[in-house]
């Protein structure tokens, strides 16, 4: 799994140009495509503190971003670009009408991201010492 992401990595950016397109376009495209109106957001699970549906999306991203860098100093660009995506795109939701800036959604990206790279750290530290 780990060689198809890296020697396919225009996945992660095509899932990365997908997110971006979702989070700056003035509405919902999921809403739309889903229940044929933009102003309504279609939720995956219940929100809790964070926002369920953003914690999602930057697991995923982030996942398949980890799977698709192997090299040690492009996975720490990918960490930091990763953050700074998160809260920029959350930011950008100041400016971008018919969208709103919440806390919830700007902890769940972070939180989406900062998960997957523990995992991984963890992973590396006591996955490969088994061996």
């Amino acid at each position: 799994m780990i060689k198809f992401f890296s020697k396919n990595r225009f996945i992660f950016y095509l899932i990365n140009f997908i997110t971006i397109v979702l989070y700056i376009f003035p509405g919902s495209i999921l809403g739309l495509a889903i229940y044929n109106d933009i102003n309504i957001q279609p939720q995956i699970t219940p929100n809790f503190f964070i926002s369920s549906n953003h914690f999602y999306i930057f697991i995923v991203l982030s996942v398949i971003g980890l799977l698709s860098f192997l090299i040690s100093k492009q996975r720490k660009y990918l960490i930091i670009y990763l953050i700074a995506l998160s809260i920029l795109l959350e930011v950008f939701h100041l400016i971008i009408p018919a969208r709103s800036f919440q806390w919830s959604d700007l902890f769940g990206n972070l939180f989406g991201v900062i998960v997957v790279i523990f995992l991984h750290s963890f992973i590396n530290k006591y996955g490969n010492s088994q061996n």
